[in-house]
């Protein structure tokens, strides 16, 4: 065991650390879950409960002080008792409530990362949420804190303590481990140097932002709320990802990828596109039952080039995700250090789309004489342009019942409407690639019915044309009636009609003293511009007809 002063913080956390400074506090790394729990709930023993759990793992009592800008873990005393009231809210306002609840800000130097607050919904009804600060908790941990607590409470209301097994480790342990393996040999053979080496070969030559088509342009000032839209992959299709991932050798993670990856290749990506996803990064049994910020974060490099057909790109997503996997212990920001990709406030570095999914069958809670049920609050905050965040789920025979989960976007970037179209988007394009797998990609249609309608609506551009009335005639008409408005603007110049007709008479006028008249065709050699529309409009002045060259 090791001394509890001066703990450094681990990688992971020390990112966190670093973005809350830059940024400064928000609720940006914020993540809440809470449980509804129906019954005759004591709440005396919830509370001891709470303090049993956090005394029981130290990084919810932990404190992240700096000396000469260094910060490091500085772990308190367990509590005896954690103070909470039943809050009486109304079920019309408890999602308003829960809301505010989960938007609290972490001073992170001297609040510890957890809250927990209980609401009184009715007689019988309550709602205990839980907030925590990322660099206290990962996705993996939420399981075992609800079922600590659950456990706790049990104890608590019969009277006794909990009666649970001692950690094997801390979070203090795993923290100098990890800083031992990566932090000090720095050598050719050492673990770090040859991870290192393989992720810049991995990423070399990765633009710096992967463009996907959007409503507006990124925001400069780097702060964005976000917003989640549900999406969910039926069970046909979740059966079929279970298919080719078995046919190929791959997990369903990498069908799913790779069906991403198409998705915004035709979303204007191109066919280099990096995709992030998280690792567990709890390499040892040990950390199991640690609750802690244990997660890390690998780029994976999709190549679409040459047309492939989606089984042989999803042979592809697997060669990549395997070699990934077997280099995932060099924190993610040790890469970015490596890297040094230019960066730009508000774009997440390496890749700006996230794809995580879980296939770990989660277990409810138990909390003694109570029923429950448990969920996440969203917090409205975006770390990355787009996250989609899917769970397998399973009937009770253990069959494929479907893909569920949400799409969550940076919404300076999207409107509501637009992520609904990517979230139906992604669903039909996973579809349709599942339905023909041997068929090259160029040839699959992954457009949604709703998607067909608005390309037609964007390419129908047929007008009424009188008849009898030349193209000229139209542009003079517009001429007397709209002389000083604009007609044309290009790279920042504007060109009123008047303007513009004396333009076309005086190239008009050139080419007739030239001889150029009726029946006769001019090739036009002009760049795109204010002069094409006047080369153009000229040669039909004259009575010929133009050639674009």
């Amino acid at each position: 065991m090791t001394s509890l002063s001066a703990i450094p913080l681990s990688f992971a956390q020390h990112r966190l650390w670093f973005a809350d400074r830059m940024e400064g506090a928000s609720t940006t790394y914020n993540t809440a879950h809470f449980v509804r729990l129906t019954g005759a709930l004591d709440t005396a023993a919830l509370a001891t409960a709470l303090a049993d759990v956090i005394g029981r793992h130290e990084p919810l009592r932990t404190v992240f002080p700096e000396v000469d800008g260094e910060p490091y873990q500085h772990v308190r005393p367990a509590p005896g008792q954690v103070p909470l009231t039943a809050v009486p809210v109304s079920g019309a306002d408890l999602a308003a409530a829960l809301d505010r609840a989960a938007g609290h800000t972490f001073d992170l130097a001297t609040e510890p990362p957890f809250r927990a607050e209980l609401f009184a919904v009715a007689p019988g009804e309550h709602v205990l949420l839980v907030v925590m600060h990322h660099i206290a908790t990962d996705g993996w941990s939420w399981g075992r804190l609800l079922r600590d607590i659950g456990t706790a409470y049990g104890a608590r209301r019969a009277g006794h303590a909990p009666d649970w097994p001692p950690l094997p480790v801390r979070y203090a342990d795993y923290t100098l481990w990890q800083r031992e393996l990566l932090g000090g040999a720095t050598g050719p053979d050492s673990v770090l140097a040859q991870e290192l080496g393989y992720w810049r070969a991995a990423l070399a030559g990765l633009p710096d932002e992967v463009p996907i088509a959007a409503d507006r342009s990124r925001h400069p000032s780097g702060r964005r709320t976000g917003a989640a839209v549900p999406l969910a992959v039926d069970a046909a299709v979740h059966q079929q990802v279970r298919e080719i991932a078995a046919s190929c050798g791959a997990t369903p993670f990498m069908v799913v990828q790779a069906g991403l990856a198409v998705l915004l290749a035709r979303s204007g990506a191109g066919t280099d596109v990096p995709i992030g996803t998280a690792v567990a990064g709890r390499g040892d049994e040990a950390l199991d039952d640690l609750v802690g910020f244990f997660v890390n974060t690998l780029v994976l490099r999709t190549d679409l080039a040459g047309d492939p057909t989606f089984t042989e790109l999803v042979r592809r997503a697997r060669a990549t995700a395997l070699d990934a996997y077997t280099h995932q212990e060099v924190p993610f920001d040790r890469v970015v250090e490596e890297l040094n990709p230019t960066r730009v406030a508000g774009r997440h570095p390496l890749f700006q789309t996230m794809l995580v999914l879980q296939n770990n069958a989660e277990t409810t809670p138990e909390f003694a004489g109570l029923a429950v049920r448990t969920g996440t609050v969203e917090i409205d905050q975006a770390k990355f342009d787009l996250a989609i965040d899917l769970t397998e789920t399973v009937d009770p025979a253990g069959a494929p019942s479907g893909i569920v989960g949400i799409l969550s976007y940076a919404t300076d970037l999207w409107d509501a409407t637009s992520a609904e179209q990517l979230a139906e988007r992604f669903t039909a394009t996973l579809a349709a690639l599942l339905a023909a797998p041997d068929v090259p990609l160029s040839r699959v249609d992954t457009n949604t019915d709703r998607n067909r309608r608005g390309l037609a609506a964007l390419n129908d551009t047929a007008v009424s044309y009188p008849d009898g009335v030349s193209l000229v005639e139209l542009f003079e008409r517009q001429v007397v009636a709209r002389s000083g408005c604009v007609a044309l603007v290009f790279e920042g110049v504007s060109v009123s009609f008047g303007e513009l007709d004396v333009r076309v008479n005086r190239l008009a006028n050139f080419l007739v003293a030239l001889g150029v008249g009726r029946g006769d065709v001019v090739g036009v050699l002009v760049p795109r511009g204010v002069e094409m529309v006047v080369a153009l409009l000229g040669v039909l002045k004259c009575g010929a007809g133009y050639v674009p060259l």
